[in-house]
């Protein structure tokens, strides 16, 4: 006989990511690819960068020598680990890229969607 409070539960269960909601991960599906051999390989299935557009300005960063995005991101966002907001925010497939030039003015943001910022 099958238990309807155990069905319940089972149907009804939230789904947990992978991935720690602070990570660029997060929410994104995983998926599995077979080898010839039928060994499985399990991947994170593609991330788009979003639209830097989607992202509301709260001030800017003029690059200066020595700069690294993890000690921006520790400064302006309180979690060296979020640089990768940084990157998104700026449009950057490259994380290094954002720092190649000295002058450079990178825009600290909120997360996307998160409407808001001054206008800098």
């Amino acid at each position: 006989m099958i238990d309807p409070v155990k069905a319940f539960m089972q149907a009804n269960a939230l789904s947990t990511s992978a991935f720690a909601p602070g990570s660029r991960y997060h929410g994104l599906d995983t998926a599995q690819w077979a080898q010839p051999d039928g060994e499985l390989i399990t991947y994170v299935r593609r991330r788009f960068i979003p639209p830097p557009e989607n992202f509301a300005t709260l001030q800017e960063h003029q690059i200066v020598e020595g700069d690294r995005l993890d000690n921006l991101a520790a400064k302006y966002l309180g979690d060296p680990q979020q640089y990768w907001g940084i990157c998104d925010a700026n449009g950057a497939m490259r994380p290094d890229e954002l720092t190649e030039t000295l002058g450079k003015r990178l825009r600290i943001t909120l997360p996307e969607g998160v409407p808001g910022g001054a206008d800098v």
